[in-house]
């Protein structure tokens, strides 16, 4: 297996307090370990870049053995900052068919999940259990692409 779940990062603004606060009683229900890097109050004048960025670095330390689950009101800013940390490729989520999170696990090695959390619905557990479930596919076209986005 190219991937495995080891230390997952969570990061939030408060658009997303409420949903991250979900997600630990899931990844605990899962057994799985994470590390809370903000914001761990709900403060309404907070900034997501400044919790996205240290879970973003948390992820880079090891980017093939930790993964990230970064929220906002759409996931599409905290994607940004998560992706300017090398070795990081953010996938956003906020609804939609299943597909779009195992290809981004399967074809993008995708580390870090950044969840709308303003759009999506009901299914967002089995959804991000399935993200956290499925592996990269080593097939070598996949392996060369992420070469040349890590090299960049």
């Amino acid at each position: 297996m190219w991937y495995a779940v080891g230390m997952i990062y969570l990061a939030t603004d408060h658009r997303g307090f409420e949903l991250k606060e979900r997600i630990k009683e899931w990844l605990t229900e899962w057994q799985l370990e994470f590390v809370d890097c903000g914001n761990t109050v709900l403060d309404p004048n907070d900034d997501y870049t400044d919790f996205v960025a240290i879970a973003a670095e948390k992820v880079a330390q090891d980017p093939i053995g930790n993964r990230g689950i970064v929220l906002g009101a759409t996931g599409q800013g905290e994607a940004m900052v998560a992706n300017r940390r090398r070795g990081v490729r953010a996938a956003v989520y906020y609804g939609g068919p299943k597909n779009i999170v195992t290809m981004s696990r399967e074809h993008n090695g995708a580390n870090v999940l950044s969840i709308g959390a303003s759009f999506v619905g009901d299914d967002v557990k089995d959804m991000l259990k399935l993200w956290l479930d499925t592996d990269f596919s080593n097939e070598e076209r996949h392996i060369r692409r992420i070469g040349k986005i890590d090299s960049q």
